[in-house]
């Protein structure tokens, strides 16, 4: 295959892909689906994430902060949506005037919430608690009076409880369990505050599939509905998933070289033997890991090589042997293996990382392009 005419890199996201992965996880878990599409989409491009997932049949949409759900409101995207992570002392008006659901940490987050309402407009919220991943939620020992201000808030109009949440920390199956057992503490403290959230969601990717006494009323999907398996010693397609980007370049230069020359700064590597050389136009400035140097995995026709010596910020060589390369060649560093390309977590191994980040950082140089079949 070859790129477009003039093109030199892109990330091929297939949105097709994107919402059979949602179906997959609904056929599995039986519950609401939330679209995680933060940090843009994990790099797949937000809005084109989101109206995947939608497609899919996701009923709610999940990013970080709320600069991040106005973008999707100005992108078209009219769904449900929640931000669960502020500035210190950020106003809400800008939010709740857009219909973003607001993930509510702490007293002062749920009054600068009702102060943002307007008369026919509450405050729409998702209080987090804490279950022991000691980042950001209402603690035991304030959740009964924060839920009784809460509960206080939406019998005067000013709030409207939408959720209670919290996040598990997937160290163990234990200590998942652990947090659920908190978690459902939280649950009946809201209740006899008089709380009664018609959305309670605990499970990410992982323990979607693995717990299912985690799914209450919805799942928070981030990486599974971008075809990616949290579990290292689990494949994408043994969880039924797609991976949805497929990051390629076209070679922008070969050359024949004699055995003992240098490749790349540093010469790390010196080949064995009379050889052709292939520049691959990505680096680490579009995100490629330079912790992947020598190993990370690159598909050049039908044969599978290693990056050749360093990776630089723009690119990166791959000595393809005798294999027969040409400039315009197509070079895959990672996709659907179904078609032959490594997988993401092929690069984070490589990389001494997680699939989460080799797709996430990938950077704004990359154009991005749907997939068309």
């Amino acid at each position: 295959m070859t790129l477009p005419a003039g093109t030199m890199r892109e990330a091929v996201i297939d949105t097709e892909a994107i919402a059979d992965n949602v179906r997959a996880f609904r056929r599995r878990t039986g519950v609401d689906v939330i679209a995680v599409v933060k940090a843009d989409g994990y790099g797949h491009g937000a809005v084109r994430a989101a109206q995947g997932a939608l497609d899919g049949g996701a009923t709610r949409l999940g990013v970080v902060d709320v600069d991040e759900a106005l973008a999707l409101r100005r992108g078209g995207i009219d769904a449900p949506l929640m931000a669960w992570l502020h500035a210190p002392g950020l106003s809400f008006g800008r939010a709740v005037e857009a219909h973003i659901e607001l993930g509510i940490s702490d007293l002062d987050q749920l009054n600068r919430a009702a102060a943002a309402a307007t008369g026919d407009r509450p405050a729409r919220l998702h209080l987090k608690v804490e279950t022991g991943l000691a980042r950001n939620g209402i603690p035991p020992e304030a959740q009964r009076s924060v839920f009784a201000e809460a509960a206080r808030l939406e019998r005067i109009g000013r709030v409207h409880v939408v959720g209670i949440f919290s996040h598990l920390s997937n160290t163990s199956p234990d200590d998942d369990r652990d947090a659920i057992a908190r978690f459902d503490e939280s649950l009946a403290v809201a209740a006899a505050s008089g709380l009664t959230p018609r959305v309670r969601h605990l499970a990410a990717t992982q323990a979607a599939i693995d717990l299912p006494e985690s799914r209450y009323d919805a799942v928070r999907i981030g990486l599974g509905i971008y075809g990616l398996s949290p579990f290292s010693y689990r494949s994408p397609a043994e969880l039924g998933l797609r991976p949805a980007m497929t990051l390629r370049a076209a070679i922008a230069a070969v050359r024949r070289v004699p055995a003992g020359h240098g490749v790349s700064y540093g010469y790390t590597y010196r080949t064995d033997r009379e050889t052709t050389l292939a520049l691959v136009p990505l680096g680490y400035a579009d995100g490629v890991p330079r912790q992947a140097s020598g190993v990370g995995p690159v598909v050049i026709g039908d044969r599978r090589f290693p990056v050749a010596g360093r990776i630089a910020m723009d690119q990166f060589v791959v000595d393809v042997g005798d294999h027969p390369v040409a400039v315009g060649d197509e070079a895959v560093l990672f996709g659907d293996p179904t078609y032959g390309a490594p997988l993401a977590d092929d690069w984070a191994q490589a990389a001494g990382t997680i699939n989460y980040e080799v797709v996430t950082r990938i950077g704004p140089r990359v154009p991005r392009r749907t997939a068309t079949r």
